[in-house]
C-alpha cells in the first residue's frame, strides 16, 4: 500500500486514494486476486494518467517505494513467483517452499494450521508486479515510441502465422522464425491457445524432431516451443501417436532428438524435453518405448543428482515415475542403479516436499520387485533415510515410505532391513504413526510391521518403555 499512500500526496482527493489502498489491503487477506484486480484499476486510473513530468519526478527522485503487498511476508523481497496458500495469504514460491520444507505446517502470517500444503499461483499479482517493474525501468509513454518496448518486441498473430509459413517453406531462416514463435508462446496462455489451434503447427514441430541434424540450438527451440503448446493438449493419445507412431523409424528419430536435447541442450531445453517425454507416456506401449530407448533412462538418472537444478530434478523424477509402472521398466531402473541414486537424493538436506514425494514414490515402485527390494535392503543408508521421512515431509511421503518399509520388512522379511529400521528409531515412528489420523491401509501396514518386530526383535520392543507403550496393539 506504500505506492497508493505516496501518490496520494499528489492528488486533491487523497481520501479516495487512501480508501482504495486500505480496501485492497483488507481484501488481500481473503481474496488476493480480487485485491490485485482493484489495485490494477487504481494503478491505471491514477498513476498512468499522471503527467509525464510528474511520473519522471516520482521515478527519478526515488519517491516510489515498493508496495507492501509486492513484498513476500517472509523474505520481504519483491516476489518473483507469488503463490497463495489455502489461508489466502500470498508468498514468494521459494520462500514458502523453504518454510514448508523445514517441517512447518502453519501459515507464517496468520499461524493457522494448513489443511493442505498446496498453493495456487497468483497470476494477477505477478502481472501487476511486472507492470510496476516495467514502469520504473522504461518510460511509460515515449515521444519517440508510441508503444511500449514489450509491444514492439512481441510479434502479432499475423506475424506468427507468417513465421509458421516460413518454417514450412524456408530453410534458411527457420531458427529466427522459431525463436519468434517461442517468444510469442511464452507471453500468455492466449498465445499458446492460438498456436495450438493453428492446425499445422504441432505436426510441423514434431516433423523437426525427426531430423537430428538441424543443430543443437535449433533443436532447443523446437522442444521448448513444443513443450509450451502440448501442455494444453487434451488428446494425449493423439499426441503420442504423432510423436511415437510416425511412419517408418520416425519414432526412434524423435526419441533420438529428445535424447540429444537432454545430453547437449541448455537447462530450459532439458526440462522441455523431459516434459515432452512425460506427456507422451500415456500407456504401457509408450512407457516401454521411452524406458527401453538406449541411453535415455541413464541420462535421466544422471540428471537427478542433488547438485543439479531443482526444477530439472523434479521434472526428471516426474518422467521416471510416469514410465516406471511396467515391470520391464522397473527392472531397467534397478539394473541401472536407480536405488543408489534415489538414496543420495533422500539423504540430501535441501530437497523440496514435491521432490521427496516423487523420490519415495519411485523407491516404492522398485520395491514391488524382488530385485528392487534386494537393492534397497543392501543399502542401509537408504532404509534409514526412508524411515527418516515418515511423519516428517507430508502424508503422501509418509504413505510411500511406509509402503516401502512394509515391502522390505514384512513382505520380503529381510533381517538387514529390519535391523536398519530399528537403528533408525523406526519403531517409535511406527507407533506414533498409528496414533495419527493416517489412512486405513497405512495403519494396517504399520500394524503388520509391529507384528514383525515383535516376533523378531522382542528385545527391542521390551526396551522401548515410554508413556506411549500402552497403545501397542499386540
Amino acid at each position: 500500500v506504500t505506492l497508493p499512500l505516496t501518490l496520494s500526496l499528489f492528488f486533491k482527493h487523497s481520501f479516495l486514494v487512501r480508501s482504495i489502498a486500505h480496501l485492497s489491503l483488507s481484501l488481500s487477506v481473503f481474496s488476493p486476486h480480487l485485491a490485485s484486480f482493484i489495485f490494477i484499476l487504481f494503478y491505471y486510473h491514477f498513476f498512468l494518467s499522471l503527467p509525464r513530468s510528474l511520473t519522471t519526478m516520482v521515478r527519478d527522485d526515488l519517491y516510489i517505494t515498493v508496495p507492501s503487498f509486492f513484498r513476500c511476508p517472509i523474505s520481504l523481497d519483491v516476489m518473483k513467483s507469488p503463490v497463495s496458500l489455502s489461508t489466502g495469504v500470498t508468498y514468494d514460491r521459494s520462500s514458502i517452499q523453504r518454510w514448508l520444507d523445514n517441517g512447518n505446517n502453519t501459515c507464517p502470517a496468520t499461524m493457522q494450521v494448513l489443511q493442505t500444503k498446496e498453493f495456487v499461483p497468483n497470476r494477477t499479482l505477478q502481472r501487476l508486479i511486472q507492470i510496476w517493474s516495467d514502469s520504473l525501468h522504461h518510460p511509460l509513454h515515449s515521444a519517440h515510441s508510441p508503444t511500449s518496448t514489450h509491444s514492439q518486441s512481441l510479434p502479432s498473430k499475423d506475424q506468427i502465422l507468417l513465421a509458421i509459413s516460413d518454417l514450412q517453406t524456408r530453410a534458411d531462416n527457420r531458427f529466427d522464425s522459431l525463436a519468434k514463435i517461442a517468444r510469442f508462446a511464452q507471453d500468455s496462455e492466449e498465445n499458446r491457445d492460438f498456436l495450438l489451434k493453428t492446425e499445422c503447427f504441432v505436426p510441423l514441430l514434431v516433423g523437426f524432431l525427426h531430423n537430428v541434424n538441424g543443430g543443437v540450438e535449433f533443436l532447443e527451440q523446437v522442444v521448448i516451443a513444443l513443450d509450451l503448446v502440448i501442455g494444453k493438449m487434451e488428446d494425449r493419445e493423439g499426441l503420442k501417436s504423432l510423436i511415437l507412431k510416425a511412419q517408418g523409424q520416425a519414432e526412434k528419430q524423435s526419441l533420438d532428438s529428445l535424447l540429444v536435447a537432454l545430453q547437449q541442450g541448455n537447462r530450459a531445453a532439458q526440462i522441455a524435453s523431459v516434459r515432452v517425454l512425460t506427456s507422451v507416456a500415456v500407456d504401457v506401449e509408450s512407457k516401454l518405448l521411452i524406458a527401453e530407448k538406449e541411453g535415455l533412462v541413464p541420462e535421466l538418472l544422471k540428471l537427478i543428482t542433488p547438485e543439479k537444478d531443482p526444477d530439472l530434478i523434479e521434472n526428471c523424477l516426474s518422467c521416471l515415475v510416469a514410465i516406471s509402472s511396467p515391470r520391464r521398466s522397473k527392472m531397467k531402473l534397478v539394473c541401472l542403479g536407480a536405488v543408489k541414486v534415489l538414496s543420495k537424493l533422500l539423504c540430501a538436506s535441501n530437497m523440496s516436499v514435491s521432490v521427496t514425494e516423487k523420490v519415495l514414490k519411485l523407491v516404492e515402485t522398485v520395491s514391488s520387485t524382488k530385485e528392487g527390494r534386494l537393492e534397497i535392503c543392501e543399502d542401509s543408508a537408504c532404509v534409514a533415510a526412508i524411515v527418516n521421512k515418515v511423519l516428517k515431509v507430508s502424508s503422501v511421503a509418509t504413505e510411500h515410505a511406509v509402503t516401502t518399509l512394509w515391502s522390505v520388512c514384512y513382505l520380503f522379511r529381510d533381517e538387514t532391513a529390519q535391523e536398519a529400521v530399528t537403528k533408525a528409531n523406526g519403531l517409535t515412528k511406527i507407533l506414533l504413526l498409528m496414533q495419527s489420523n493416517c489412512p486405513p491401509q497405512v495403519r494396517q501396514m504399520s500394524a503388520d510391521l509391529l507384528k514383525i518386530f515383535r516376533v523378531n526383535s522382542k528385545s527391542c520392543l521390551s526396551s522401548y518403555d515410554t508413556k506411549t507403550t500402552h497403545i501397542m496393539p499386540f
